[in-house]
């Protein structure tokens, strides 16, 4: 791949870190348009679909460690874990430390750290309602998509359902995958879903994690 010099110094605007902060605590999540600047997009998209034709992508599944699956009737996704390889990432990522540093001053959550991957969804393929925190492991505090598909059609499907915390049965919201949106919600307590989409699908799935040391071992191994 070809490098690329971004100039888009900031992710998220001041207004956008504080609107976000403020629905965050209204209502449990907050979806955002034109967001994430257009070129940037466009060359992290670049990136995944790179990776998406050259077998640089892995099969998603559900649970951790020993209780780790591939279920392709739940979600049907192939991820890659962002690991600061390019600039984009790197200032995907800076965008992020921005938005940790402005949860935890206006909501004190104590967020510790930042993981992300991407997410390419082919044609058919969903991810069932759930919730993003695992059982028993509440370590995963505020969840993150960016979206990276762009022109995405009327009928392209592929829009992600979020549900009210207290009415896991009522829809909330309905975020159409277009490039630039930006959404954020409470990890264990907003039920969410992606539906089956038409065409391929691209996004950035992150989360905000607490420190969730266990006898002397710092944040045991995901």
């Amino acid at each position: 791949m070809t490098p690329t010099t971004l100039t888009s110094p900031t992710l998220l605007s001041p207004a956008t870190l504080n609107a976000l902060a403020d629905a965050l605590v209204e209502q449990g999540w907050y979806v955002g348009q034109n967001v994430i600047d257009a070129e940037l997009c466009h060359t992290l998209h670049h990136e995944l679909s790179h990776l998406a034709h050259h077998n640089g992508l892995s099969e998603a599944g559900i649970g951790r460690g020993s209780e780790h699956h591939l279920r392709k009737d739940i979600r049907g996704d192939a991820i890659r874990w962002l690991n600061r390889e390019s600039a984009a990432q790197r200032q995907y990522l800076a965008g992020m430390a921005e938005l940790q540093q402005t949860l935890n001053q206006a909501l004190f959550l104590g967020l510790f750290e930042y993981e992300a991957h991407f997410a390419h969804y082919p044609p058919g393929a969903f991810y069932q309602r759930h919730v993003d925190s695992f059982r028993g492991r509440a370590n995963r505090v505020v969840s993150t998509v960016g979206y990276l598909t762009p022109s995405w059609p009327a009928d392209g499907g592929g829009e992600m359902v979020i549900y009210h915390p207290e009415n896991s049965e009522q829809e909330a919201a309905r975020v159409t995958p277009e490039a630039g949106t930006f959404a954020c919600f409470l990890s264990a307590t907003v039920p969410h879903e992606v539906l089956p989409t038409r065409v391929a699908r691209a996004s950035i799935a992150g989360w905000f994690r607490r420190n969730a040391s266990l006898g002397g071992i710092l944040d045991p191994a995901r």
